[in-house]
């Protein structure tokens, strides 16, 4: 117990790696793990901010400008004022839906 309190007054913990690496092979494993996990670690670091983070926002700046191309051409569209023709084999019911006309899922802005 005194050994542990000198230990600690002197800044070395309890169990620690310093003093013990070839008494103890199986902290001498974890070390040697440790120094290898570095440098890998350090390299995905480099690459999910130096590639990750810009191809994300690539991404979601062409996501945003198909988004707006796709509303500019759905309001020329709604300006436009196509007609829309009803053939006679769209919206076929052989009974009704329990919650109307449409189905569930229907837009009045874009569905016939």
């Amino acid at each position: 117990m005194a050994s542990r309190i000198a230990a600690a007054a002197k800044g070395i913990r309890f169990a620690s790696n310093a003093h013990a690496t070839a008494a103890n092979p199986w902290l001498a494993e974890r070390i040697a793990v440790k120094e290898h996990a570095g440098p890998a670690a350090e390299t995905w670091r480099k690459i999910s901010l130096y590639v990750c983070v810009p191809v994300i926002a690539v991404a979601s700046i062409n996501a945003y400008n198909l988004y707006a191309r796709h509303q500019a051409h759905l309001e020329h569209e709604r300006h436009e004022g196509h007609e829309k023709v009803k053939y006679p084999y769209m919206r076929l019911r052989a009974k009704a839906f329990p919650w109307g006309d449409d189905s569930l899922f229907f837009n009045p802005d874009v569905n016939f």
